[in-house]
């Protein structure tokens, strides 16, 4: 195999779908945001590629025995990006606007168990909890904001919405909006600048176009569908060109229902429409197999996962006896379902570009059409999906995905106190018992005390029916060949990336500055 010996210089291009909404870490609830954030910014805890919590802005920290108090000791000599000097000031300002009632950042759940945070000196830190919080550690991976920019400013009109200034290894160089982000590499990174000048996201809403654009390319790398990865991306050509990967993602895909809509309170109707759509179905015919299904909101790589909870069988007699039980009947012959003489029909929206969820959508439209539900799919634009329907409540059902965290505590995503507009409960999910193994799981320090809560909560979810748990898609990303010391692990590909670089003879890009 040949050998070269790392060389600087060169860009990284990547297709997305969707246009990051903004750069400031602790609003940024969408993929492309928090993408382009990660590059930026830093948080004081990472995880490597094992799955091991390692420092990043903290040299090192010590948990108290009782597992109350975090002593974080920061790296000394980090600059922003701007050159000012990072210190405990900037960690304990973005505690403060994370706890900022008049800050809409859904990531707040994590930091309100915090007592206190105290700066030592300027690269010692001390957090205080009120209570036991097992996922403390792992909350500060969140982006740390840079106090001397930010301090009095609005967030949600800060010029760093666009133009963020982090201590990442890249800093910002130019958005172009509906076209591209781009990034140029940090020198005085703490971790060594990183090999490759540039990084630039390209906004392409369409993935037969971004995977034109592979083709010819025009992008280094983007996540390809089942059918580009098992066959329009089999010839040698392309093989030629890009490595092409696969791995279970760490996430999954869902139907979720607005739960203020009276046609989806009663958890006999979501059962039914569980059983009356066939996912093997869509994992064969849309996934062609990249994918499996999934049986709640823990992958099975999470430690959560409970095995014992089998899916439900696609069983539409079953559907149609569940709703006959909840009231909805076909009483005129119009082969639909009525209830109080109003139909069953709804419409599922989901995001444009997205070939995958769309062809899913289309199966679920059918299969609840055998059973009576009259169904309407609206494709829309990421942003205006994000913005004008979900942030608004202003849907009946999404068609959408999950990224996880590593940690099984999903308080913000499920916990009836993250309802309001900005949070990740936008479907409105409520249930007593759901918010007494969250708040528990997140109270318990015992690893299998704390799998076995997770585990309750996971059947219950299941049981209950919140959303439809489709499917857990694999991970299906190509990466052109130029790249040197691209690796797979159990964090995905890119972990790595300040360590990735192309060979002198092979660079292709000379961006200017």
């Amino acid at each position: 195999m040949e050998r070269h010996l790392p060389a600087v210089g060169d860009a990284y291009v990547s297709g997305t779908i969707g246009e990051p909404i903004t750069l400031i870490p602790i609003l940024a609830s969408d993929s492309p945001s928090a993408e382009v954030c990660g590059l930026v910014y830093n948080g004081l805890v990472k995880y490597d590629k094992d799955l091991e919590l390692i420092g990043d802005l903290a040299d090192r920290w010590e948990i108290s025995p009782d597992g109350l108090e975090i002593r974080f000791f920061l790296r000394k000599g980090i600059r922003w990006h701007d050159g000012v000097p990072f210190t405990a000031e900037d960690v304990e300002f973005t505690y403060r606007r994370l706890i900022d009632p008049a800050v809409p950042t859904p990531y707040r759940g994590d930091f309100e168990r915090i007592e206190s945070v105290k700066v030592l000196d300027p690269w010692t830190l001390l957090v205080r909890y009120k209570e036991p919080f097992a996922p403390a550690l792992s909350s500060w991976g969140m982006g740390i904001l840079p106090k001397h920019l930010l301090e009095g400013a609005d967030l949600m009109r800060t010029p760093l919405r666009e133009k963020p200034v982090g201590t990442g290894p890249f800093r910002f160089h130019r958005w172009v909006r509906g076209d591209r982000v781009e990034l140029k590499a940090n020198p005085d990174y703490f971790e060594g600048r990183p090999f490759l000048d540039w990084i630039v996201l390209r906004v392409i809403p369409d993935q037969g176009t971004i995977f034109l654009e592979l083709q010819v390319e025009g992008l280094d790398s983007a996540g390809l569908t089942p059918l580009q990865f098992s066959r329009s991306s089999n010839n040698p050509r392309f093989s030629d060109l890009f490595h092409k990967f696969h791995y279970p993602s760490f996430g999954y895909t869902y139907l979720g229902y607005n739960l203020r809509d009276p046609k989806f309170r009663d958890p006999l109707v979501r059962q039914a429409l569980n059983a009356a759509i066939n996912k093997e179905e869509i994992i064969r015919g849309v996934l062609l197999g990249y994918g499996r299904e999934a049986t709640g909101p823990y992958p099975q790589e999470s430690w959560a996962f409970d095995p014992a909870i089998r899916p439900a069988p696609y069983d539409p007699r079953r559907a149609k006896e569940l709703l006959a039980q909840a009231g909805w009947k076909d009483a005129d012959g119009d082969g639909i379902l009525e209830k109080e003489g109003i139909p069953f029909e709804f419409t599922i929206l989901t995001n444009q570009g997205n070939l995958t969820r769309e062809l899913a959508a289309q199966i679920i439209q059918q299969r609840l059409a055998a059973i009576g539900i009259r169904v309407k799919i609206w494709i829309l634009e990421w942003s205006a999906l994000l913005h004008e329907f979900i942030d608004k409540g202003k849907f009946e059902a999404i068609l959408m995905g999950w990224s996880l965290s590593r940690d099984p505590d999903q308080f913000d995503l499920w916990h009836s106190s993250k309802i309001k507009p900005g949070e990740f409960n936008f479907i409105g999910y409520s249930n007593p018992e759901a918010d007494r193994l969250l708040e528990e799981g997140r109270r318990t320090f015992d690893p299998l005390r704390r799998q076995e809560i997770y585990r309750r909560f996971h059947r219950l979810l299941y049981e209950d029916q919140p959303v439809c748990f489709l499917y857990v898609p694999e991970a299906l990303p190509a990466v052109h060949r130029r790249f040197q010391e691209v690796e797979v692990s159990a964090i995905g590909v890119g972990y790595n990336l300040i360590h990735w670089y192309v060979p002198s003879n092979k660079q292709r890009y000379r961006m200017e500055p």
